[in-house]
Parts: structure tokens; sequence; C-alpha cells
């Protein structure tokens, strides 16, 4: 069975995308918000999101994971147990991603006092 460390190497040697690759990753919809929830913890499973961010549907919310995913910027772990559990959690290279989403949310909360 494939470690979290081959996965993640493999994926991003599988994947390298280039700024606006990115961008289009991170410019749709709820893209940043699902980032910022899985920085917040080790791992994070699929309701634990959705809880967090209750108007985005199962559909978009599944895209976003599969998006993310795809270009290297979190990992998926599935446990063979009944029922079944799936873990997301964020690469290493996004942990620095989720520190600037952190940045960006003190900057909003500061601009908003000013008003």
């Amino acid at each position: 069975m494939e470690t979290e460390f081959e996965r993640e190497k493999r994926t991003r040697n599988h994947v390298a995308c280039n700024a606006n690759e990115i961008w289009g990753v991170l410019g749709k919809t709820w893209a940043l918000l699902i980032l910022k929830k899985l920085s917040e913890n080790e791992s994070t499973r699929f309701n634990e999101i959705k809880k967090a961010i209750p108007m985005i549907s199962n559909t978009v919310l599944s895209e976003r994971l599969r998006d993310f995913e795809v270009h290297g910027l979190i990992t998926k772990k599935i446990y063979a147990e009944v029922p079944l559990r799936v873990e997301y959690s964020i690469t290493k290279q996004t942990h620095e991603l989720g520190k600037i989403l952190k940045q960006l949310d003190n900057w909003v909360v500061q601009w908003r006092k000013k008003k």
C-alpha cells in the first residue's frame, strides 16, 4: 500500500502546475474557504468541511477536493473500514498557503474595523 509520503511525491512529480494554472484552481468559488478549513487540522473529513461551509453543495465540494488533489495541494487517505472513512490533508507545500490564508483573515478583520 502506498504511503502518504509516496503519494505526495507522486502527485508532486506527476503534476507541475504554473501560476496561471494554480490561480485557475484557487480562484474557483469556495476554494480558499475549503483550503482554510483543511489547514486548521492535520486531517479533515468531508462532512467536517461541509459543516464549516454549509452553503456549498456536495458536488462542488467534491469537485474542489478532486482539483486540489490533482494539483498536489491535498492528499486523500481512504480507510478500508465499514462505513468507508476518507480524510483529506494539506500537503507540506500547501502548509505555507494556510499561513497566507490566516494572514488574509487578519487583514480582513483589521480592514473591517477601520470602516
